[in-house]
């Protein structure tokens, strides 16, 4: 079952109530989701796009670029078959974190889009993308002694999933970005679909399609 929207920004119409918000962008039928914390952290408020803007999503790019999850990089890149997002899409205020009441509220918002999209892996950037990650749709828990330096560019099995951490791109290290393309290449020559499709479940008596 296919999803049927050409739209590339916001295919799902997504209308969260807020001033200003950066929406999902990329394919709607994507194999591979990446999911940033929110456009203060990730970018993307002036140009309305995720993982734009900011020196850690240039570099993030230029590896997605490079493993063939973008055919060109830049304010509007070239998805090839990637769906880019946040966990949190409003932009928050200049001088402060989205606060965990205002995470919850969007949640319902980035739920939806999570499974419109049906990716079969899954890239959180960021400790906080990733906890969410974890916490929802793996078995894995996340506790005081998890590092994201440990859990980068690592392939963990979800519940449905795929999931490939991603450590915030301001701070990689020398070896991080190379470590990261050679897990995504790895990775795709794999067959990761029907990895990812063996583990897929959803509640409930509705038939569930895979891909």
């Amino acid at each position: 079952m296919r999803n049927v929207t050409d739209r590339t920004s916001n295919p799902f119409g997504l209308d969260p109530p807020c001033e200003q918000f950066v929406p999902g962008y990329g394919d709607a039928n994507a194999d591979f989701h990446v999911i940033g914390d929110h456009p203060g952290s990730h970018g993307g408020v002036d140009t309305g796009v995720p993982f734009t803007e900011t020196a850690g999503s240039k570099a993030l790019q230029s590896v997605l670029q490079a493993s063939g999850l973008l055919a060109t990089t830049g304010d509007r890149p070239t998805v090839n078959a990637t769906y880019l997002s946040y966990l949190h899409l409003c932009v928050p205020p200049a001088d402060r974190e989205p606060t965990d009441d205002e995470y919850a509220d969007m949640e319902p918002f980035f739920d939806a889009e999570l499974r419109a999209i049906a990716a079969h892996v899954l890239l959180p950037v960021g400790e906080h993308a990733t906890r969410h990650i974890f916490e929802t749709c793996t078995a894995r828990p996340w506790t005081p002694t998890t590092e994201m330096a440990d859990l980068h560019a690592t392939e963990i099995r979800g519940s449905g999933w795929l999931v490939v951490p991603i450590a915030e791109p301001a701070d990689w290290g020398a070896d991080d970005a190379a470590a990261l393309e050679a897990a995504l290449k790895q990775l795709q020559a794999t067959d990761f679909r029907r990895e990812s499709d063996l583990g897929r479940f959803i509640a409930g008596s509705d038939p569930y399609y895979v891909r």
